[in-house]
């Protein structure tokens, strides 16, 4: 199926094909953050809004840049979610409102719980000239997401070698591995990286609903033939994933128990209601004490842009 019938593909029909078949690819969008850096945003879209409590996906790059070009993303705030940043090349400093100062580098995450309301910068370091990470945001369930802030850095977690794959275990636990980053919901994320053509089989909890993401080369799963403008949705109840992978195929896999409410999803809050994200813009566009200040940082806040009339909740 090609990428442009992917698009076109109407919410009730994959939701259609997806119970028939148990999985679905769909199709990224592309778009550019920071100074000019192309990502490939996978969550939200309208085919699928959210793989359990994941509930935004960016995959940023590979990118070569001259030193001094990266990535610069301002201040900015967020509410009710954590973000879970996996670095694999380059570098970052991030920098927030609760004093932390935390440079990232391939191989580790950086989880910032926003709760009640944070703000923070990413900026790559001025002799950076590459990036290739992922971007995540995980949705705090109703009795967290008004919990204090706080920020974890996680430079060493488990990595499993099994048929000819690298598993590095992200979050939960995967093949008897557990993770260490500390997560308000039953998860589990996990990096995949081919060390030669191979075929590989992956356990499932049958009550999470799933999603693969392609960052390189291409991988197949059943009939489905995947490369990175795709991410393969997979629903509950299956037990296993079977793949096939290219020698230089390299992936992600998220999934979760199915969120226990709807959220809204708007610029870089989720929330429940309408009324706490206005109040939210609000007090961020009058600097209110809310989302504290981050030091260090010469160049101007990310503005806020119109709130809709009306948002679509997420689930």
């Amino acid at each position: 199926m090609s990428d442009h019938n992917l698009q076109q593909k109407t919410v009730a029909q994959f939701e259609q094909d997806l119970i028939t078949s148990g999985m679905q690819p769909i199709a990224l969008r592309s778009a550019e953050i920071g100074q000019g850096t192309k990502i490939k945003r996978a969550l939200p879209s309208r085919l699928k809004r959210m793989i359990g409590a994941w509930c935004f996906l960016d995959h940023a790059g590979p990118a070569h840049f001259p030193a001094g070009e990266g990535l610069d993303v301002g201040p900015h705030p967020h509410i009710g979610l954590q973000t879970f940043t996996w670095m694999i090349k380059g570098s970052m400093m991030h920098r927030d409102s609760l004093g932390y100062a935390q440079l990232i580098q391939p191989k580790q995450v950086n989880l910032m719980t926003a709760g009640q309301g944070i703000s923070h910068t990413e900026v790559a370091p001025a002799t950076e000239t590459e990036m290739h990470s992922v971007q995540l945001w995980i949705a705090l369930p109703d009795d967290k997401k008004d919990m204090p802030p706080q920020f974890d850095h996680y430079p060493d977690l488990p990595v499993v070698q099994q048929d000819q794959v690298e598993y590095t275990v992200l979050v939960g636990e995967f093949l008897d591995a557990k993770s260490p980053v500390q997560v308000h919901s039953e998860l589990v994320g996990v990096d995949l990286v081919a060390q030669a053509a191979t075929q590989a089989t992956l356990p499932l909890n049958p009550s999470f609903e799933y999603a693969l993401l392609v960052l390189e080369g291409e991988v197949s799963a059943g009939e489905h033939h995947l490369s990175n403008e795709h991410m393969l949705v997979l629903n509950t109840g299956m037990q296993q994933l079977n793949l096939k992978m290219s020698a230089d195929a390299h992936a992600v896999l998220i999934g979760g128990v199915p969120f226990e409410s709807p959220v809204l999803l708007w610029w870089n809050f989720v929330g429940r209601t309408q009324e706490e994200m206005e109040q939210a813009r609000e007090q961020w566009v009058n600097h209110d004490a809310r989302f504290g200040v981050v030091a260090d940082y010469e160049g101007e806040r990310l503005i806020a842009p119109p709130l809709p009339d009306r948002m679509r909740a997420s689930k």
